[in-house]
């Protein structure tokens, strides 16, 4: 794999280097005045941007009309020093800024702030039901300019601790030509794992007139996507102790009865192995707390289709000058399909009732000196092939209207009034499962590979019948220990809105300074649903049904993967279509059979307990005012900018969840929290080309939503316990502080220097603890009559905690090769590089428990920080060809501390993306272009235990190569 990818730079490069002699000849016989346009004029413009800015920030412009410099938002903004980016399906779906996950970031479309949400795979962390931004929703042609806000001012609205990013569409007066301009763009995208070609294309138009003073501006961007993410994955590892321990030989260890297998009707075999030196000795190692092994090891196949519509609108209005009235509109549709395969060993992660683990017996295994298993084979296995088809669809729109008046020569105002909406609908979920219960001689070996071992079966896995639909006949009750297969149809959905308005006054009180005043008031309302059938099983297969009928094979798997040989490359899956037509899964009803068996089948949400928790919902009302002071003057020769100020915020929240009590009873709760967040700019000309700046301020990020939901389940027979979250949460808050040094040197390149430091002063954790009912947030409606409160309950819960400090150092350069003498030929000239390194460092110390019988805590490393990350990209461009070859580079970093299942932790490995764009100007109309994604065909690599480095989910999803061609009308 590593000669593979030196060699796709190495091919890469080349490609750079054959387009620089080009236009050589034409260049040298040129004059010397030359018109910059293209890539190079876009990281001017972005340049020019960041240079002029009171704050820290970065800037990432488009090169043309509606032409970003990569496929995807996210992507986009990994080019600028600090962020990270995760990938769901091949593609960046969310961001960390300088250490700091999703969840921290806030983002502005057009000035207002919004949230987009979609549906993911649950290896990528599933629906959205948080603060977090989701970048794939868009097409990034409908952007004209990113912008990441590292520092903040008093006149920036609070909510992020990690950077508020900007996104701009484009307004028909930002074109540089005035009156009619059109673009249309069309592109073929190919991915060399689905082997499917998908369409790809994007129309702008748009007009000025009334004498300049009235314009518009129209773009729609349409593209399809339809990819393979094919990969091994086990649902976390586990220690031998857990869920009951495992089969024991005959006469060893807990077991009692002579058999430890199934003893459901037509299943007697006998899975207890005779007491033997090398029996007893495998038993003893599965079962020591030390050694751990996968939960599920399943090799999967997940099909992800893709449609995605985007359309901007924009009118702009000069009524006067100094006066500017702007009205946008974006619209975003993000429909997809998702359809996941897996033929898995499940037997691991259960408990005898289950079928699980207590069934099973271990025949030979092998652990390496860090405890992980590198061989097994195992008696008394259910194996089974799983099927799961998803439908989901994101809306999103929002108007804004924008304004900005001189009212006199030194008094402006400006206005903004928008809603941003986003509605997540997941109405089609539908798992169905084959399976083979309690099979001998299952073997997982990964001593050829830890990430993809090789898995054998004691039958053909695509053979039709092995896997079959198991459960007893209808009417009777299923052994203690039988698993039947199931249907799960589990709709779901999430809606988030923010109405914002805000307007302030800036006053040129004298040369030196300018006040500025405003209020910002949003309206947020959150709320996500679920629902669940109360009957998830089938009861076996009716007579004379033929499961051929009811089933289909997946083939050629693994081809995007070094998979050792040994491993099937298909098997035998569901045909959901025609299994939930067979037993009218959709029905939404009782049923007493025959087929599919008696049952409760409807689809319940509140008093379902599996589902109730995803029924919940939060309302916030943000109302903040600002005072700050923008300061231009010269000091002991130096010339001095910047901003002071303050903003004082109240937020007031109802959160409403249900709880365990009366069957899903309904519980609401209120909070209110006031802050001040002082901010203070400076900017420092050292000499006209070397600034300093320097940055302080006081900053808050809300608690996730899903620790707000008050509801859960409360015991008060027997030990007194609650499981909820928390709604009386304190937002996390920290002082930050940041020093940044910048040299712009000549023909526009550019070296700096950034530090900043976070001191996080409040962090909010799930934790343990014992406390008196009445001090829990929760009403006392919820206690029966004969409680008055002052029970002491063991709660697990959420709660506001220390947290640490957060700081790091970025590096940042760009240069373009024209400082070469005249030596060089003309055309190398041309080229340039953008490089940046960040480098992060923060520890918290996560509490275990805090009760009184089990109290402690760990310290490690933030999640979602990756302690370093890079992106390097060499270009050319003459004008006229132009090419980028980019590397992105992520250390791994952790995602959950503690990890479940007796595990210290849970992460992802390191990544390293190569893209690749070209494009060659036939004339002033016409451009053809051709990208390279993910050329390496990089793995989305995630582990448990820090140690061990077990593998938990290892996929890929291709390579993907577009061609395409721009006109200008």
């Amino acid at each position: 794999m590593q000669r593979s990818r030196l060699q796709l730079t190495a091919l890469a490069s080349a490609i750079l280097a054959i387009g620089t002699p080009l236009h050589a000849q034409e260049t040298a016989d040129e004059t010397q005045k030359v018109v910059v346009t293209g890539l190079r004029a876009s990281l001017e413009s972005a340049l020019n941007a960041k240079r002029t800015e009171n704050s820290i920030v970065d800037v990432i412009k488009a090169e043309d009309i509606g032409k970003f410099p990569d496929t995807n938002l996210a992507e986009s903004l990994q080019r600028v020093p600090g962020v990270a980016i995760d990938r769901d399906a091949g593609e960046g779906r969310s961001i960390t800024v300088r250490g700091l996950g999703q969840d921290f970031t806030r983002v502005r479309i057009n000035g207002i702030e919004a949230l987009a949400t979609t549906g993911g795979s649950d290896n990528s962390g599933g629906t959205n039901r948080g603060r977090g931004f989701d970048f794939n929703v868009f097409a990034s042609e409908l952007f004209s300019s990113l912008t990441v806000r590292k520092s903040s001012a008093a006149d920036v609205e609070e909510g992020s601790l990690g950077a508020t990013v900007d996104l701009q569409t484009l307004r028909p007066f930002d074109l540089a030509k005035r009156g009619f301009n059109a673009t249309a763009m069309i592109k073929g995208r190919y991915n060399d794992l689905s082997k499917k070609t998908d369409p790809r294309g994007a129309i702008m138009f748009s007009d000025t007139f009334n004498n300049n003073t009235m314009g518009y501006l129209v773009s729609v961007a349409w593209g399809r996507r339809n990819l393979y993410e094919d990969g091994f994955s086990t649902g976390r590892w586990d220690n031998g102790p857990s869920v009951g321990g495992w089969c024991a030989p005959m006469g060893v260890g807990p077991s009692t009865s002579t058999t430890c297998g199934t003893t459901a009707p037509g299943f007697t075999t006998t899975n207890r192995l005779p007491n033997t030196p090398a029996n007893v000795a495998a038993y003893n190692a599965a079962s020591s707390a030390a050694n751990f092994h996968p939960r599920f090891p399943r090799y999967g196949r997940m099909v992800h289709d893709q449609d995605r519509l985007g359309v901007t609108t924009s009118f702009e209005w000069k009524p006067q000058r100094g006066t500017r009235i702007s009205l946008d509109l974006l619209y975003a549709d993000l429909d997809a399909t998702r359809e996941e395969n897996y033929i898995e060993g499940f037997s691991f992660s259960r408990n005898l009732s289950s079928g699980g683990k207590p069934q099973t017996s271990v025949v030979d295994v092998q652990y390496d000196s860090l405890g992980r298993m590198t061989y097994g084979v195992f008696n008394g296995v259910d194996i089974r092939s799983e099927s799961r088809y998803d439908e989901m669809t994101t809306k999103f729109i929002q108007p804004t209207l924008n304004l900005s008046h001189q009212i006199s020569e030194n008094l402006r105002l400006t206005a903004a009034l928008g809603r941003a909406k986003s509605m997540f609908d997941n109405p089609v979920q539908t798992t169905v499962t084959l399976d083979a219960p309690n099979v001998n001689g299952y073997t997982v070996d990964f001593r050829q590979n830890d990430r993809l071992p090789v898995i054998t079966y004691p039958f053909d896995v695509t053979k039709p019948g092995v896997l079959s639909i198991y459960g007893v006949p209808a009417g009777a009750t299923a052994a203690a220990n039988a698993l039947p297969s199931e249907i799960r149809i589990r709709p779901a959905g999430t809606e988030n809105v923010n109405d914002v308005f805000s307007t302030d006054l800036a006053w040129r009180a004298s040369d030196t300074w300018t006040v500025k005043g405003g209020v910002n008031i949003k309206r947020y309302k959150f709320r996500t649903w679920e629902s669940r059938r109360n009957n998830e099983t089938m009861y076996g297969l009716p007579a004379g049904t033929d499961i051929a009928g009811l089933s289909t094979l997946l083939t050629d798997f693994g081809r995007g993967q070094d998979i050792p040989a040994g491993n099937p490359n298909g098997w035998i899956m569901p045909n959901i279509a025609a299994i939930t037509s067979l037993y009218d899964a959709f029905c939404n009803c009782l049923k007493s059979g025959p087929v599919g068996g008696p049952g409760d089948y409807t689809l319940t949400s509140l008093t379902n307990t599996a589902a109730r928790g995803n029924n919940r919902a939060v309302k916030e009302e943000d109302n903040g005012i600002f005072l700050q002071g923008d300061f231009e003057t010269e000091l002991w020769g130096y010339g001095v900018r910047g901003n002071l100020g303050g903003r004082y915020v109240q937020t007031k929240l109802t959160a409403t969840g249900y709880t365990s009590v009366g069957n899903g009873a309904s519980v609401t709760a209120d909070n209110e929290y006031k802050d001040f967040l002082p901010a203070f700019n400076v900017t420092t000309n050292i000499t006209p080309e070397f600034l300093v700046r320097l940055a302080a301020a006081k900053v808050l990020s809300r608690p996730p939503l899903g620790n707000l939901n008050p509801g859960g389940s409360v015991s008060t027979v027997g030990a007194l316990g609650i499981s909820s979250g928390n709604p009386l949460l304190e937002p996390f808050r920290a002082k930050t502080f940041d020093a940044s040094f910048e040299y712009y040197f000549k023909n526009k390149a550019f070296l700096g220097l950034g530090l900043f430091q976070k001191n996080i002063e409040s962090y909010v954790q799930g934790v343990r603890q014992s406390m008196p009912y009445n001090q829990t947030g929760l009403p006392l409606s919820l206690l029966p009559a004969n409680f008055n409160g002052t029970e002491v309950f063991d709660v697990t819960s959420f709660q506001n905690t220390p947290g640490g400090k957060l700081r790091g150092y970025e590096l940042n350069y760009q240069q373009p090769f024209t400082f070469l003498p005249a030596s060089f030929p003309t055309w190398s000239r041309n080229f340039g590089v953008i490089a940046n390194y960040t480098k992060v460092s923060s520890k918290i110390d996560y509490i275990i428990s805090a009760t009184a019988a089990n109290s402690g805590t760990v310290r490690d490393d933030l999640v979602n920080l990756s302690p370093k990350s890079w992106n390097t990209t060499f270009y050319y461009d003459d004008g006229k060809f132009s090419a980028r070859l980019t590397g992105a580079y992520r250390s791994a970093y952790l995602q959950t501390v503690p990890a479940a299942n007796n595990n210290d932790v849970a992460g992802k490995n390191e990544t390293t993306n190569v893209d690749l764009s070209l494009s060659y100007k036939w004339n002033d109309k016409l451009e053809f272009t051709f990208e390279g994604v993910n050329l390496t065909n990089e793995a989305s690599d995630q582990f448990v235990g820090r140690a061990r480095n077990s593998v938990n989910v290892h996929n890929v999803t291709g390579r993907e190569y577009l061609l395409g061609a721009r006109y200008k009308f």
